[in-house]
């Protein structure tokens, strides 16, 4: 039997499927051309990989799959029943495939598809056959990765520092990433990196994969000794969670893989792509959230007063924060009572809402829906609706309990609240937050995520379903919900509860690899940032955030005049930029100056680059800035936009427009400026002719 091959730009995922089983796969990467038939394939180096691992076909890593039935044991040998191919050589398709095996009582259908931009999906749904329960214990995706994938790549982090970088050495054994928090969590790695030596941002063969899943997830790469090494994901089920009745089934959540020859850029650009095509979005207005700038003081005549010196800065949407609805007037009280607060606002948000409205703005709201703080009147009228166990409560955090949505009489309760609130203020927009881990999670007896992660995502596509033009952005105390899960229901993510906009260039820089930068919120904070203490220039904050899905996280009715300027200024170039930082390409020099940074978004006739100076120089001369991503055969005009750095000295080309080809730009590069630590030069490119 002929291989299947799926293939699009420039990548190739062959399935062999001479075997009685399921396929096996022979290779994922670079395209393989034409190839016809089995004939025309060099005999594997190592045994093919399983498209559902099991010892049955020679496997002894982690099983694909992982289960049991109480009092018997039937390991899985699968037999192919079907198999549809819906492909076009050179752009991508679709494999459906089906197996079963009586005896153990389950059957299998896994469906794998490639998009015209190269990036693969994977699922897999297991189904009980038998007329017994089938414990679920586990059910990921997995893609091989060649030997010469010598060198992990993941991250990790914490609250207000998400997405720090890690790499290793790709030996033999596991290296999992397991989640346990009930949600993607800060110190998710979100991709998992496999690559050759050394590979950069623009180098180097690498493979990744990603779990678009919200709730408790894994990530794994594994490489024996007589087996092909592998990358894999999934959710990851706590004992009980997921037992399937005689006839019914369980689905993976959707696992993503993509690889690039030509380094991390590629790999990446390939899931923009996918999610840009997926869920295309009108364009990201510049916003306010008031958060920072009057916490829980939500005075009318402040909050009039900020709307106003945001309108005047060129702001376009206001978002209203924490503090709204009945008894909150601090963090340990009010959480599930989604009324507006009438001694707070006795003519309800109206007021605000309208005057917003008036300066030509839209108006949003925060939420943390899934949350309850026992202080609340939901949870003295219902403290069943609590997850957890009855008669012992989870540990709190941050003064709150989480609420079970998979208990109808919540949900229902939810999506009341939310619905009433978005029609009858026409909301533009929510911030949907979520402020804490999920502890001891129990529903009905047995460990909750599952279901209350299916909940979530209920609850979101129905209240899209009703208010198709309302945009939400997942929050969840910053980075800790970032996953394409959610937002194949979201507008953006709150990238991380950081403003500290040095800390925020990594973290945008490695968050990005996954979330395009129109889903990637990014505010200018305070000159003294509320988490890290840091003082800042405006110059650094705001083209620090102009790179993202642009916003301001500031009172402005503090800044001076001069200040107020400035950040219009940033804000009127963010917009003129915006076509192409929320359309393009994203691109990283693998800059040799550890000082630095040099990235950039580009599209075939236009881009837009920033050169950041994070910390003082060794070398007195800097690095010439070679522009990644241009057409080398391409004339382009280059020239500074924005502000000039202060106190920096310039180099000629800076003064006015100069001509060079995408070749010179691209290796040779232009000479530097020498700016001091905290300093951000953009720069335009245009193609001419």
């Amino acid at each position: 039997m002929s291989p299947v091959i799926l293939s699009a730009a420039g990548v190739a995922l062959l399935l062999d499927t001479a075997g009685q089983g399921l396929p096996r796969v022979r290779h994922f990467g670079a395209d393989l051309g034409p190839v016809a038939g089995p004939g025309l394939l060099p005999a594997p180096a190592s045994p093919a990989l399983p498209l559902l691992p099991a010892q049955g076909d020679g496997w002894y890593g982690r099983p694909g799959l992982a289960g049991a039935r109480d009092g018997e044991h039937w390991p899985v040998r699968w037999t192919l029943d079907r198999l549809d191919v819906d492909a076009t050589p050179g752009s991508g398709g679709a494999v459906t495939i089906g197996a079963a095996d009586a005896r153990a009582g389950l059957a299998v259908v896994s469906e794998l598809a490639m998009d015209a931009g190269g990036l693969v999906t994977m699922r897999h749904t297991v189904t009980n056959t038998a007329a017994s329960p089938y414990r679920l214990a586990g059910l990921t995706c997995a893609l091989p990765v060649p030997a010469r994938a010598g060198e992990l790549l993941d991250f990790t982090g914490r609250w207000a520092l998400e997405k720090v970088p890690q790499r290793r050495a790709f030996g033999h054994g596991v290296w999992a990433r397991e989640n346990r928090r009930g949600r993607t969590g800060h110190d998710a790695t979100g991709l998992l990196v496999a690559g050759t030596e050394a590979f950069g941002f623009r180098s180097g063969e690498v493979w990744a994969v990603h779990a678009g899943w919200s709730g408790g997830h894994v990530h794994y790469a594994e490489r024996l000794d007589d087996g092909p090494a592998l990358l894999a994901a999934g959710e990851l089920l706590e004992p009980g969670e997921v037992t399937l009745a005689p006839g019914e089934s369980y689905a993976t959540p959707l696992v993503y893989f993509t690889w690039s020859g030509r380094g991390l850029d590629d790999a990446s650009a390939r899931l923009h792509d996918h999610l840009r095509a997926a869920r295309p979005l009108p364009v990201r207005p510049v916003t306010l959230n008031n958060w920072e700038a009057t916490y829980f003081d939500h005075g009318l005549d402040r909050l009039r007063e900020l709307a106003g010196k945001a309108a005047a800065a060129g702001i376009e949407r206001f978002v209203l924060d924490d503090g709204w609805f009945r008894h909150r007037r601090h963090d340990r009280a009010g959480l599930g009572d989604w009324y507006v607060d009438e001694q707070v606002w006795p003519d309800g948000l109206h007021p605000l809402a309208e005057h917003v409205r008036k300066l030509g703005m839209q108006f949003g709201l925060w939420f943390e829906p899934e949350m309850i703080n026992l202080d609340s009147d939901l949870a003295r009228e219902h403290p069943d609706w609590v997850l957890g166990q009855a008669d012992r409560l989870p540990p709190p955090q941050r003064h709150q309990q989480t609420l079970d949505l998979a208990r109808p009489e919540a949900y229902a309760y939810l999506l009341e609240r939310l619905d009433t609130l978005v029609g009858e203020y026409a909301l533009d927009y929510i911030k949907w937050d979520h402020n804490r881990d999920i502890a001891e999670p129990v529903h009905d007896g047995v460990a909750g995520v599952h279901a209350q992660t299916l909940a979530t995502y209920r609850l979101l596509d129905e209240l899209r379903r009703r208010h198709p033009r309302l945009e939400i952005e997942s929050c969840s105390s910053g980075g800790a919900r970032v996953d394409y899960g959610i937002l194949a229901r979201t507008d953006r993510v709150w990238t991380s509860d950081s403003n500290d906009a040095l800390d925020r260039q990594a973290i945008q820089r490695w968050t990005g690899l996954l979330v395009p930068p129109e889903r990637l919120g990014a505010h200018v904070g305070a000159p003294h940032d509320h988490v890290t203490g840091r003082s800042l220039p405006l110059a650094f904050r705001a083209g620090t955030a102009l790179f993202g899905h642009m916003g301001v996280e500031w009172d402005l009715t503090s800044a001076s005049e001069a200040e107020l300027e400035e950040l219009a200024t940033w804000i009127a170039l963010h917009k003129r930029l915006r076509p192409v930082l929320h359309a393009g390409r994203v691109v990283h020099a693998d800059h040799p100056d550890p000082s630095a940074l040099l990235h950039g978004v580009v599209l075939p006739e236009r881009g837009v680059f920033g050169f950041v100076q994070l910390t003082s120089r060794l070398d007195w001369v800097p690095a010439p800035l070679r522009l990644p991503g241009l057409d080398p055969a391409a004339l382009y005009e280059v020239r500074v936009a924005g502000p000039v750095p202060q106190r920096a000295a310039m180099p000629e080309w800076a003064a006015a427009p100069v001509r060079l080809p995408g070749s010179a730009l691209g290796e040779l590069g232009l000479p530097a400026p020498t700016m001091r630590p905290t300093s951000v030069l953009v720069i335009e490119v245009d193609r001419v002719g």
